[in-house]
């Protein structure tokens, strides 16, 4: 067994990073299911907890994640996907989901980062 997913409660984080810049564009969770899915289809698949469904990123906003490399840490529970980001990895328009800066009073600021996206247009429904 590649991941331990028995060990993590049946769902490990997964780090996405943009392959060439290292930047981090968003953590998400996978089940056993969407973790054989990324690596057969070569395209990021995730388990949502809210929905309590497997999905593919990209399905509905066409903003895919190609996979080109994949780390496991040491306990195998934990990845790290090295991706090539079609648009944005935020369901809120931004090219990364980490896109608000936390200040020393506790508040989160937005980083000047701009969005690649309209989130209203993608995801209309």
């Amino acid at each position: 067994m590649i991941m331990d997913f028995d060990k993590a409660g049946g769902l490990i984080p997964a780090v996405v990073q943009d392959a060439e810049s290292g930047e981090v564009l968003q953590v998400a969770f996978m089940n056993q299911e969407a973790f054989d899915l990324t690596r057969s289809t070569g395209k990021m698949h995730y388990y949502s907890r809210s929905r309590r469904k497997l999905w593919m990123k990209g399905e509905t906003s066409g903003h895919f994640q190609e996979v080109r490399e994949i780390l496991i840490d040491c306990d195998q529970d934990t990845a790290v996907f090295k991706v090539r980001q079609t648009g944005g990895a935020c369901h809120e328009g931004y090219r990364s989901c980490f896109f608000r800066r936390l200040e020393s009073d506790g508040s989160a600021v937005p980083t000047g980062a701009d969005k690649v996206f309209d989130p209203a247009e993608v995801y209309k429904g």
